[in-house]
């Protein structure tokens, strides 16, 4: 059989990724591992009396799995409970639950941006947001968490309709987004979309997210989306704004109109997880100051619970990895297109021993990696 030519251009393409130590392939770690490169920020993918309290419920309901859309006959009464209990402790007016938050970040983009919009995208928005925004015309992106640069795309679009979407901590850089950019949106009037899927769990008074860091009211031209597959400790994603953008959302999103439901048994352990992180969040809090503590004493001051270490080439990033795993130890070695400069992603997870976490900072300070 002859090869297409097209086939050929995929084996070459991956060639290339090989040969500048970009090419990535799922691994299966060994359990034995001390896990600081997840995004279980709060270890609750391990907690097994979450699990165990979801599973009975589970048991008790009559269907266990969605079946179909939600505007056919997927929406349950998991989905529906779930969503007024997220309304209500992040003072939303409205809520709905979405597969996931690649879904979600397309779901809201690819609708909620119309012909006379301008999208404004941080140019380290998520790659779901920058792949639907492929889908929309009118897009620009303002620097990294610079309100002042994003300010100035304000002035120049005054006079369309503006969405700007950022996140509450960014996923690579671990960066809290600038307040000031709340108060640009009450300024000009302009929708902000921010994605806390890295920051909802981890930061503010009640372990909520930028909202409750910062002690802001949402108000109809905010929209948060947040996922269950982090700091939760299960999967899928939510997106909360006023009822007048979820039911356009409903009638307008595709990923929410042509996707199966999302699953009844991760909405439920995501439910009783946030319910877990409510119940606890003063004993959680003291567990992320103390992780935070140790990454400024080793590195540098981080706001969550993500610290980025730049290395100089992707041969050493895999390099330093894989020693690190031979030690015991994995984290992320994030390269590009991910991001412009190779970094050592550690996540410092509560339930990893702040005696673990030290030993491994310390390695990494003592590997000539220059402090931050």
């Amino acid at each position: 059989m002859k090869l297409s030519k097209l086939h050929q251009s995929y084996q070459t393409s991956l060639k290339a990724l090989k040969k500048s130590s970009r090419l990535r392939h799922p691994i299966i770690y060994s359990d034995k591992l001390i896990d600081l490169a997840s995004n279980d920020y709060l270890g609750l993918s391990q907690n097994k009396t979450i699990l165990n309290k979801t599973i009975k419920q589970i048991l008790s309901l009559k269907t266990h799995a969605p079946k179909a859309s939600i505007l056919v006959n997927g929406y349950h009464k998991v989905h529906q409970k779930f969503q007024r209990y997220l309304s209500k402790i992040n003072n939303f007016e409205d809520a709905i639950v979405v597969g996931s938050g690649f879904l979600a970040n397309i779901a809201m983009i690819e609708a909620l941006v119309r012909k006379d919009t301008v999208l404004i995208l941080d140019e380290l928005y998520h790659a779901s947001g920058v792949l639907a925004s492929k889908l929309v015309d009118n897009v620009v992106y303002f620097k990294h968490n610079n309100s002042y640069d994003l300010e100035q795309l304000l002035k120049k679009y005054y006079d369309r309709n503006i969405i700007v979407a950022i996140e509450g901590i960014y996923s690579m850089s671990g960066d809290v987004a600038e307040k000031r950019i709340f108060e640009l949106s009450d300024k000009y009037g302009f929708i902000l979309i921010v994605d806390e899927a890295h920051s909802s769990g981890v930061i503010g008074d009640n372990l909520l997210g930028i909202f409750d860091y910062y002690q802001i009211k949402p108000n109809h031209n905010h929209i948060k989306m947040g996922t269950l597959g982090k700091a939760y400790g299960s999967y899928g994603a939510y997106i909360l704004a006023s009822s007048t953008i979820i039911n356009f959302l409903q009638n307008r999103a595709k990923p929410i109109i042509y996707s199966t439901a999302p699953s009844i048994f991760d909405t439920l352990l995501a439910h009783n997880s946030l319910k877990y992180i409510q119940k606890n969040s003063k004993k959680l809090h003291a567990k992320i100051a103390k992780r935070q503590k140790l990454a400024k004493s080793y590195f540098k001051s981080i706001d969550g619970l993500i610290l980025d270490i730049k290395i100089k080439s992707n041969q050493e990033v895999i390099k330093i990895r894989d020693r690190l795993i031979s030690e015991g130890y994995i984290v992320g070695a994030i390269r590009q297109p991910t991001v412009d400069t190779p970094i050592l992603r550690v996540i410092l997870r509560i339930n990893v021993s702040l005696d673990s976490i030290e030993k491994l900072l310390a390695k990494l300070y003592n590997v000539s990696i220059k402090k931050h």
